[in-house]
């Protein structure tokens, strides 16, 4: 991406991030060297499996290679790795992923997103996942940790061709924990927009500013700190009642808050859960995705191991 003046980056943001876009930086400017992450992955069914037959990274992104340890025997896997301390202002990170004919990839990241405080401007990640007929992709990263101060937007958008499936989750910690931190960032906004053969399936958007609306109060977090999403989107599939309940009892018995319920147009499933820790979210959303992965291509979620 070429550098962009303020006047650019301002007309180019979110209406909610317009007056951070405004903001000069101390530092490299927006669209500078090293603040403009790329990442392109594209994977491709073949007679032996899943292969990962392209991929470009720039700096924050680096990826680990393939790895051969999903339950699935035709399943590929990437994890996303990053040699930086995290996202930092005035960061703009893009990532597309494709996923052809009959493919069915997994992709999650080394460790948790840490999103570094800011004194001007903002972060933001843009999302483009593909799924191509008949194919299947698991995107789960590892949670991301929002610091104090910190200011991130991230958009994601997917097209489903037709009998084709996907699992995304989100997770979101609102600050180092273990400190003490907890909702001293300033503003985050996550939009999910899905799409089918047929047009727009669903939109699904957090947005949190603690600083305006109190994250403790009813209808927001209530009680809880952390906060997750699993959609398992399967349009050409009947049975989203059906697949509804299934993943709620399989989130039942969990330590963290959960439940599931059908998305709009038939096009899945959604659950959502709640809890203190990021552990406890993750276990609620990994037993789902389990379940889900399951009906989906009769093979349970992988492990945690990131090796």
């Amino acid at each position: 991406m070429p550098e962009t003046d303020d006047a650019e980056t301002a007309t180019a943001a979110h209406p909610a991030f317009e007056g951070y876009a405004a903001e000069s930086l101390p530092q490299a400017a927006v669209g500078a060297p090293g603040k403009d992450g790329v990442l392109e992955l594209q994977f491709a069914g073949t007679g032996s499996g899943t292969k990962l037959v392209r991929d470009y990274a720039t700096v924050p992104f680096h990826i680990s290679g393939t790895l051969g340890h999903d339950p699935h025997p035709e399943a590929e896997t990437v994890f996303v790795q990053s040699p930086t301390g995290g996202i930092a202002q005035g960061d703009r990170h893009d990532i597309e992923v494709e996923v052809g004919p009959d493919a069915i990839a997994h992709i999650s990241t080394q460790s948790s997103t840490k999103v570094q405080e800011m004194n001007g401007n903002y972060a933001a990640a843009e999302t483009g996942l593909s799924v191509e007929r008949g194919g299947h992709l698991d995107y789960v990263p590892e949670p991301t940790i929002l610091h104090a101060d910190s200011r991130f937007l991230q958009e994601m958008r997917v097209e489903l061709k037709r009998e084709a499936t996907a699992v995304l989750s989100d997770i979101v910690v609102p600050g180092r924990l273990a400190r003490g931190e907890r909702f001293e960032f300033e503003r985050y906004l996550s939009s999910v927009s899905v799409s089918g053969p047929d047009g727009l399936l669903f939109e699904d958007a957090t947005h949190l500013t603690p600083a305006e609306t109190d994250p403790d109060a009813p209808g927001v977090l209530g009680e809880f700190t952390v906060y997750g999403t699993l959609f398992v989107v399967a349009p050409d599939r009947d049975g989203a009642g059906a697949l509804s309940d299934t993943l709620h009892e399989a989130v039942a018995d969990c330590e963290a808050r959960a439940g599931a319920t059908a998305l709009p147009n038939d096009a899945g499933v959604a659950v959502r859960a709640l809890g203190d820790r990021a552990e406890t979210v993750q276990a609620a959303l990994h037993a789902a995705w389990s379940e889900a992965r399951e009906t989906l291509i009769g093979a349970p979620a992988p492990s945690g191991r990131k090796y």
